[in-house]
């Protein structure tokens, strides 16, 4: 039986009722980690983890529900951010304790000075098959290849960050020329309106806004980040350095916890899919048949490198980063 439609149809309903819910849970103030020593579930640390409203936060929002995290010492507050450029101050500040961002954003933030490690892996994108985000057209478009994104105009999330450096890249594999694409800034809610407004040519979008597009008669043209750094990490978890050395066994029982989590999840699909219902107002159908990353800890230090690389062979960095001194395991 064919799942498509019916999945396609309540992906719409979902975006049209406003499918980037944030929760309501108020953040706990940073201060109230400074214990430094390891947590205990008899008298747990509160720790505020900010984190976008996407799919891939599903482990996250399902195992402090489940009471993974309590069972580490730690009292979870998941706080909703927009991205990197509200999650990188917040962090800094002190707003959050920890944060899932792109390692592109925490990349650029060391080379700026800023005191932010990254500590763990989150969510990885597929090695292969159809990858978790990809650049999509509307229907009717006859943009069918990476190098048909030359001379047109493609929509990111955010400029000069992973989404357009991996196009740039894609599409100069493919044999176009990367630098005649206009790259424009639109959220990823709004990709298939602007799609379908004729606004922009193609869009660079996650799931669920891929099966929405390509369910309404719309084609993917490429998976970027497969295309280029294959299993390229999506999210990592992020912190302070500050943090790191007043507190490290709180960071490893964040760590810890996150390994139990996603260890619980691939045991617990259907449980840790609720969370999509729950917290994103996405029907259950939808919910069911999402495709998701793969969720780990482990770092791979190696396709990292060739992101930064990457960066710096298409301008985006004039130096690549310190791997050595961003990334603590």
């Amino acid at each position: 039986m064919n799942r498509r439609p019916a999945l396609v149809a309540a992906l719409v309903a979902a975006l049209s009722l406003g499918l980037a819910a944030c929760s309501t849970a108020e953040p706990a103030p940073a201060d109230e980690a400074e214990s430094s020593a390891a947590p205990e579930a008899d008298s747990p640390v509160a720790v505020t983890i900010g984190a976008l409203s996407i799919s891939e936060t599903a482990p996250l929002w399902a195992a402090v529900e489940e009471g993974i995290f309590a069972e580490h010492g730690l009292d979870v507050t998941v706080q909703p951010i927009q991205g990197g450029a509200q999650a990188m101050p917040a962090l800094i500040n002190g707003d959050i304790d920890f944060s899932l961002g792109q390692p592109f954003g925490a990349m650029r933030a060391s080379i700026q000075g800023l005191d932010v490690k990254i500590v763990a892996n989150y969510a990885q994108s597929l090695t292969e098959g159809d990858d978790i985000n990809s650049v999509v057209v509307g229907a009717g478009s006859d943009i069918t290849t990476a190098a048909d994104l030359a001379g047109k105009k493609v929509a990111v999330n955010s400029l000069g960050a992973a989404g357009d450096l991996t196009i740039m890249a894609a599409v100069e594999a493919d044999g176009g020329d990367p630098s005649t694409i206009e790259f424009v800034e639109v959220a990823f809610p709004d990709a298939a309106a602007q799609l379908e407004a004729g606004n922009i040519d193609a869009a660079w979008v996650p799931e669920p806004f891929v099966s929405m597009i390509v369910g309404a008669g719309g084609a993917r043209v490429v998976d970027p980040y497969q295309a280029v750094l294959p299993g390229l990490p999506t999210l990592v978890l992020q912190t302070t350095g500050a943090t790191l050395t007043d507190d490290p066994e709180l960071v490893q029982a964040v760590r810890d916890a996150f390994t139990a989590a996603f260890a619980w999840a691939e045991d617990n699909d259907e449980t840790m899919r609720q969370s999509l219902v729950d917290e994103m107002s996405l029907p259950e159908e939808a919910a069911m048949g999402l495709p998701l990353p793969r969720f780990t800890t482990q770092i791979d230090r190696e396709v990292l490198q060739g992101l930064a690389d990457l960066a710096v062979e298409h301008e985006f960095f004039e130096s690549a980063p310190d791997l050595d001194a961003l990334v603590v395991e």
